[in-house]
């Protein structure tokens, strides 16, 4: 008899899943901020260059961390439409974080560092987190098709399924 994940082995997984996706996150949270701060204060680039700089400098780290670690047992066979995807939900991404640093700064007037640094790395990249979040698991890294091999210390999937695991009995 097949025995199907209960709600609350769902459930811990995708904890485990966002516990290790906000640890990569959070490393990307401090390159993003210190080379947006570097660019803007130090080098004095307009904010959305240096929001744009800083953000693409994060995206890079966030693809090793999230690739490698947290989806490391997601499907591998696809890397470069697994990149092309990264790329693409990052850019979404970059645009709602940047999208939110513009309209403070240039619409609504708060223009200190501090405006910029809330508005962007606060507002923008929590909004840009949840769809990253969403669309990394649900596009990019997802699990491997069913009727291949099973991931490493994983159990078969089921046949026809998304690509779900299940417990098998004997």
């Amino acid at each position: 008899m097949n025995e199907r994940r209960t709600p609350q082995a769902r459930l811990r997984g995708v904890a485990r899943e966002l516990a290790k996706f906000g640890t990569v996150g959070a490393f990307g949270f401090l390159v993003n901020v210190a080379v947006f701060n570097l660019c803007s204060q130090a080098f004095g680039l307009a904010p959305i260059r240096s929001g744009v700089i800083a953000t693409s400098a994060a995206i890079c780290t966030n693809y090793l961390g999230n690739r490698y670690w947290t989806y490391r047992h997601r499907d591998k066979s696809g890397r470069r439409r697994e990149a092309g995807l990264f790329l693409l939900f990052s850019c979404v991404g970059m645009v709602i974080e940047n999208g939110v640093l513009a309209l403070s700064h240039y619409g609504f007037g708060f223009t200190s560092p501090l405006a910029d640094n809330i508005a962007k790395n606060v507002i923008g990249l929590g909004i840009g987190s949840l769809f990253r979040f969403w669309s990394y698991r649900t596009w990019v890294f997802r699990l491997p098709e069913a009727g291949g091999p099973p991931p490493p210390g994983g159990r078969p999937r089921r046949p026809g399924g998304r690509g779900r695991t299940r417990a098998v009995s004997r």
